[in-house]
C-alpha cells in the first residue's frame, strides 16, 4: 500500500538528491509529532532539506541562525511598551510557527538553547509569567555541523532528549554529485517547491500515526533493547522513558510511511539508533553506533 506520504517524500527526494534515509527519517519525525535533530559537514543540504518540507506543507515557516549573541527574546518573543499608552504589547518570536529551523543550533549559549524546552516539550511558551500556546502541528528541525567543533557549545543532554530523532547526512557518492551538477546546471531558475500537504491533512495522518497498533510481544521487544544497551552501559538511567516512548512512536511512524497497518519488528529496528544516538553522546559513549548495533544483533526478535 502506497504511503499518502509519497508525494512529499519525492518533492524532498528530488530537491536534494541522495537523500533517502535522511528523507525518510524526517518525515518520521513529522508523522509522530516530533523533532528533528539533522547533522553533517557543512554543504550537504541539511538547511535545504528542512526549508523544502516546509514550503511542501501549508503553515508557517520560521528559520533562526544560531549565533552566541542569539538571545532567549529573539526566539520565543518579548513584551514592548507602548510609552502612549503604558501598555504592554506582545512581540511574537519565530518560534510561533509550524515549522521552526534552528540552523546550528550548537552555535548559540546554553541558556539560548534551553529557552526552546518548554516550546519543544509542551508546546507552550513561558514569557514574564504569561504562557501563550503554539501553533498546532508545531515541529523543530535543527541542523548541526559535526565537522567542528569551533566556536560551538554542546548540546546538554535535557536538550537532546526532547529531539525525536538524530538524522545523519554526510557527502553523497560521485555519482549523486555528477547528478547534482546536472541538476543544477540545467536548472535556469530556483523553484519553490509546491504545496503539498495541507496542515488539516497533516495533523489527520499523525492521529493514525499515534493509533499504529503495536503488539504487546512488540512492547516487550522495544523495552528489552532499550535495556540491553543499559546493560552494557551500566546504567540504569542511560535510556530514560521518554527515549522508549519516542522509540515507540517513531516505530509508528515508521510503520505508517511503509504503508503497514500495524508495526513491525523492523521498524523498531530502523529507527532505533536515531532515537537513541543522540541521547547516549558522553565521554563513556562518543560513538554508540556499535554499541546500538549490537543490542540489535543480540536481542531476540519476537
Amino acid at each position: 500500500m502506497p504511503s499518502p506520504l509519497s508525494p512529499l517524500r519525492d518533492q524532498l527526494l528530488d530537491t536534494v538528491l541522495g537523500s533517502e534515509e535522511a528523507v525518510d527519517l524526517l518525515l518520521i519525525a513529522l508523522l509522530a509529532r516530533g523533532h528533528a535533530l539533522v547533522t553533517g559537514p557543512p554543504g550537504i543540504g541539511k538547511t535545504t532539506l528542512a526549508h523544502t518540507l516546509a514550503t511542501s506543507l501549508s503553515g508557517q515557516f520560521k528559520r533562526v541562525q544560531f549565533t552566541p549573541d542569539l538571545l532567549p527574546s529573539d526566539i520565543l518573543g518579548y513584551n514592548l511598551c507602548q510609552p502612549q499608552t503604558g501598555e504592554f504589547n506582545f512581540i511574537a518570536g519565530p518560534v510561533f510557527a509550524n515549522l521552526l529551523l534552528a540552523d546550528e543550533i550548537n552555535r548559540a549559549s546554553p541558556r539560548t538553547q534551553s529557552s526552546l524546552l518548554e516550546a519543544m516539550n509542551e508546546r507552550q511558551v513561558t514569557i514574564d509569567g504569561e504562557t501563550r500556546p503554539l501553533p498546532n502541528p508545531f515541529m523543530v528541525v535543527a541542523t548541526q555541523n559535526d565537522s567542528s567543533s569551533t566556536g560551538t557549545f554542546p548540546l546538554p543532554e535535557p536538550q537532546l532528549d526532547r529531539f525525536l530523532l538524530s538524522i545523519p547526512m554526510s557527502l553523497p557518492n560521485d555519482d549523486t554529485q555528477l547528478a547534482i551538477l546536472r541538476f543544477h546546471s540545467e536548472q535556469l531558475e530556483k523553484t519553490e517547491a509546491s504545496k503539498i500537504l495541507s496542515l488539516e491533512e497533516l495533523r489527520k495522518l499523525q492521529d493514525e500515526s499515534a493509533a499504529m497498533p503495536v503488539s504487546d510481544n512488540l512492547q516487550r521487544y522495544l523495552l528489552s533493547l532499550c535495556q540491553a544497551v543499559r546493560t552494557v552501559l551500566g546504567n540504569d538511567h542511560s535510556i530514560s522513558t521518554r527515549a522508549t516512548l519516542a522509540l515507540q512512536r517513531a516505530a509508528q511512524a515508521s510503520a505508517m510511511l511503509d504503508g503497514q497497518k500495524t508495526v513491525l519488528p523492523d521498524h523498531v529496528q530502523t529507527v532505533f539508533p536515531h532515537v537513541l544516538r543522540h541521547r547516549l553522546l558522553s565521554e563513556e559513549t562518543p560513538d554508540p553506533e556499535n554499541l546500538l548495533l549490537s543490542a540489535i544483533k543480540l536481542t531476540p526478535v519476537p
